[in-house]
């Protein structure tokens, strides 16, 4: 068995895609994932499964779908690739908050985040890193405020899913406790 990490993209935000965390629960249990448990209202489930990340992301998804629910798209990392993206941040010593820092998933299947052309000198002292089908972004006063951020959310394209340090952190305790 495999502990996964799943983190569904536009849940709960903003009064829109709702999805009750039990409800989510219950339709990760009748994919048949093991040991489920849910993190906050954003949509983030921890469990286990025999199977590989991307039928366990097609089959989340589905079963969402046919709910009646939004039709999010999951970002599912197992265990040992959560705790890759946590011992890589490379901000981890800029960051005086962890409300600095910040990782964007990729989906199963996206393309990577656009940054080609992108002009980082110009949102100093905010920055980002692209490291496989993470992308960590440093956001010294949060990403509420942020002009780095907006410029990458505007290509609607883009099928990542980003987390704060918190909560990416409190992620992968939950699924060491889990192993």
């Amino acid at each position: 068995m495999t502990v996964y990490v799943a983190l569904l993209r536009g849940i709960n935000v903003g009064g829109r895609s709702m999805l009750p965390m039990a409800q989510l629960r219950t339709l990760a249990e009748d994919c048949g994932f093991e040991a489920v448990r849910s993190y906050i209202q954003s949509g983030n489930l921890v469990f286990s499964s025999p199977d590989p990340a991307a039928e366990v992301a097609a089959r989340l998804e589905a079963a969402i779908a046919a709910a009646g629910g939004p039709a999010p798209r999951a970002a599912v990392r197992s265990r040992d690739e959560l705790a890759a993206v946590v011992d890589g941040n490379p901000y981890l010593e800029l960051a005086t908050d962890p409300k600095q820092l910040h990782v964007a998933f990729l989906v199963e299947g996206a393309e990577p985040v656009p940054i080609d052309g992108l002009d980082l000198d110009r949102f100093a002292p905010e920055t980002l890193t692209v490291v496989g089908r993470e992308t960590y972004l440093f956001l010294p006063d949060g990403i509420g405020r942020s002009k780095l951020a907006e410029a990458l959310s505007r290509p609607k394209s883009t099928d990542a899913t980003v987390r704060n340090w918190r909560t990416v952190t409190t992620l992968l305790e939950m699924a060491d406790a889990a192993t």
